[in-house]
């Protein structure tokens, strides 16, 4: 096989598809221009049979050209074996092994292959149950800059309700069955005329300068979800573009090692679902990081159909309730900067903080306090007092939706809504300082 030190040397390409070729548009004899290199970021855990058909797709596809970051989070699956065997023969392969035993997840290790061993200027976040369509490198080029996030499109079997931002089509829910001729005959025979289209998703690239800005994925959401919303919200807010390429595309076999417990199968009719469904470990994990997304935001995620962001204002909030139960306390206090009791419901504070404490990296002493003598009004800029009694899950909404009713009516001074009574004395908002670490 020819090097790509050779190739260079040569000077220009010379048309005869070698597969180290450096040159852009790959193939085109005469071209002198080299292609980008692109980092190609991949946490793993027990996922060996994904990693091996995800990596030999991007090898095959697009050459060796790219390199290839992997972090395996204390498989016991053989993977770190595996990925060291392939890297006596592929020079652009990195390996951070976690030794464990606990995970580490890929809000971390995504972090760590980046800053640690990414060598490109672009990097890209790429899941390992994820087949490189060809030509996905030259897509996501074309359209890379400072200041855009390049998202490619994802082509998934119907494990998942459609979306417009996805193809839903069936070729195999496991590397196994895998059809591949089948995929590559679709993408050469059907007309996908898309412009590119706002929104951003897994795999994405980023500049390195950029992601630097912002200072990567924040620790709070490890090991795993809502650490994706948390820094589309922070690329939104820094005034990066997205641009979602509909002709760059990956298969994706869809949360494979993390969301669901068992992998997919299908009935006897050969409609496909995922076996087991959600792992007790995501389902309390995502509650956990939902929760947490809330306190920080203020907010649910929010996106636009096809996945644009969406990030309404930050506000200081502060809430003072009278007659609150645990049970309520658990309900509101993600949804303010603090909560204030009154003094006969401090039995309830100390329990709940000593129950929910262990399950956040706020400080809830700071978050949750009981109601003294100063005026409510200078509490916050935004005070809301209720008496919980009279809580229903109807006007709850008024609090889950708080900042957009100020975004959209509030003013200074003082107002009610259903049971809520609030002192305004400023609207300055806070979004902005979220943006970096």
């Amino acid at each position: 096989m020819l090097s790509r030190e050779f190739l260079l040397e040569r000077g220009e390409c010379c048309g005869n598809g070698c597969l180290m070729c450096p040159y852009e548009p790959k193939h085109e004899k005469g071209t002198t221009n080299t292609m980008k290199k692109i980092s190609f970021i991949q946490p793993s855990r027990n996922n060996l049979k994904y990693l091996k058909w995800s990596y030999e797709s991007i090898r095959k596809n697009l050459g060796y050209e790219h390199e290839i970051c992997i972090a395996d989070d204390a498989s016991t699956d053989g993977t770190a074996e595996w990925v060291l065997a392939q890297m006596k023969r592929d020079k652009n392969l990195q390996l951070h092994i976690n030794k464990g035993p606990e995970r580490l997840g890929h809000t971390i290790l995504y972090d760590t292959l980046i800053n640690e061993y990414a060598t490109n200027d672009i990097v890209m976040i790429y899941h390992a149950d994820m087949y490189a369509c060809p030509k996905l490198d030259e897509e996501i080029l074309k359209h890379i800059e400072p200041g855009v996030v390049v998202s490619a499109t994802r082509i998934e079997p119907p494990l998942h309700p459609q979306g417009p931002e996805k193809i839903l089509q069936d070729f195999g829910i496991e590397p196994e069955e895998f059809n591949e001729k089948s995929l590559l005959e679709f993408l050469k025979t059907t007309d996908i005329e898309k412009k590119p289209t706002e929104g951003i998703f897994a795999p994405w690239a980023i500049m390195k300068s950029d992601w630097d800005y912002i200072g990567g994925h924040d620790p709070l959401f490890a090991p795993q979800s809502k650490e994706d919303s948390d820094i589309f919200n922070r690329f939104h807010l820094a005034g990066y573009k997205f641009k979602q390429t509909w002709q760059g595309f990956v298969y994706h076999m869809t949360c494979r090692g993390s969301r669901f417990k068992d992998g997919a199968m299908r009935n006897p009719a050969g409609q496909v679902f995922m076996k087991g469904r959600e792992s007790d470990e995501w389902l309390k994990q995502n509650l956990k990081s939902t929760r947490e997304f809330i306190r920080k935001w203020g907010h649910f995620v929010k996106h636009d159909s096809l996945m644009k962001p969406i990030v309404p204002p930050k506000y200081d909030i502060g809430f003072v309730a009278y007659n609150c139960t645990k049970d309520m306390l658990m309900e509101l206090e993600p949804w303010c900067r603090k909560i204030y009791l009154d003094l006969r419901d401090s039995d309830n504070l100390s329990e709940y903080v000593r129950e929910e404490q262990p399950k956040t990296s706020y400080d809830l002493d700071e978050r949750v306090k009981l109601y003294g003598t100063n005026k409510i009004s200078e509490l916050h800029d935004i005070c809301v007092e209720f008496d919980c009694s009279k809580l229903n899950s109807q006007n709850f909404q008024y609090l889950v939706n708080l900042s957009e009713i100020l975004q959209d009516s509030g003013e200074v001074g003082e107002m009610e809504l259903d049971i809520f009574k609030l002192y305004i004395s400023k609207l300055d908002t806070y979004e902005n300082e979220l943006i970096q670490l």
